[in-house]
């Protein structure tokens, strides 16, 4: 089934938390943590306010074309279609991704979590997922609560799935390369990047992650 992935879905993956970025920061945040590299922006919102979503991620989409990067918009093919986003990230127990796919088109890019559970990534990539995610790899204040996942599976989805894999879970520069190096294309942040004061420097500083990773590998096939 076709699906949108490629050399574009590589890099810093930032997602939106309505307890970091009430509305009247939410603009300035994300407008940082593009300037700083981020190559994915997802709007995670758990408002009840429909309106106030709608509202949201139009103003996200203008953000995201300013940088030519994709709006992923969390659990609601919905809203990704009312506010042109590029596409939706599903949960375990949302909309099935074979589902989103026919709602949504050949070209949007649909992403799922997929926990520590390779059958879950090969069933994904089958029913048409542009990526998978795993995770949490280190402790998460966003999701304390979430199942932890070892390095081992992004080794192993790297080698038997053909779409990129993300990573997330208390990822921060300190930690960021060992999920790079066991075969993660991306990396999701949430509390390291939004919750800081300078957003900027952070998505720089995770961004940068992913360029020492290329100069290594670089020099090694010198």
């Amino acid at each position: 089934m076709p699906n949108r992935q490629g050399p574009s879905l590589r890099g810093l993956y930032a997602i939106t938390d309505d307890r970091l970025l009430p509305d009247e920061r939410l603009e300035s945040a994300v407008t940082a943590a593009l300037t700083g590299g981020a190559r994915l922006l997802q709007y995670r919102s758990k408002s009840p306010d429909p309106a106030l979503r709608l509202a949201q991620a139009l103003r996200l989409k203008k953000l995201c074309d300013r940088f030519a990067v994709p709006l992923i918009i969390n659990d609601d093919p919905g809203l990704c279609e009312a506010s042109g986003a590029d596409g939706v990230h599903l949960g375990q127990g949302d909309t099935a991704v074979a589902v989103a796919r026919q709602q949504l088109g050949p070209q949007a890019i649909i992403g799922t979590s997929c926990h520590e559970s390779l059958d879950l990534a090969l069933a994904a990539q089958e029913a048409g997922a542009s990526y998978v995610a795993f995770g949490r790899f280190f402790a998460s204040r966003t999701k304390p609560e979430a199942p932890p996942a070892g390095l081992w599976v992004l080794e192993q989805a790297r080698q038997r799935l053909s779409i990129p894999v993300v990573a997330i879970g208390g990822i921060n520069p300190q930690n960021g390369a060992s999920v790079i190096t066991a075969g993660a294309h991306m990396v999701a942040v949430i509390d390291y990047l939004f919750a800081a004061d300078d957003v900027e420097s952070r998505a720089r500083q995770l961004s940068n992650l992913f360029r020492q990773q290329s100069d290594q590998q670089h020099q090694q096939q010198q």
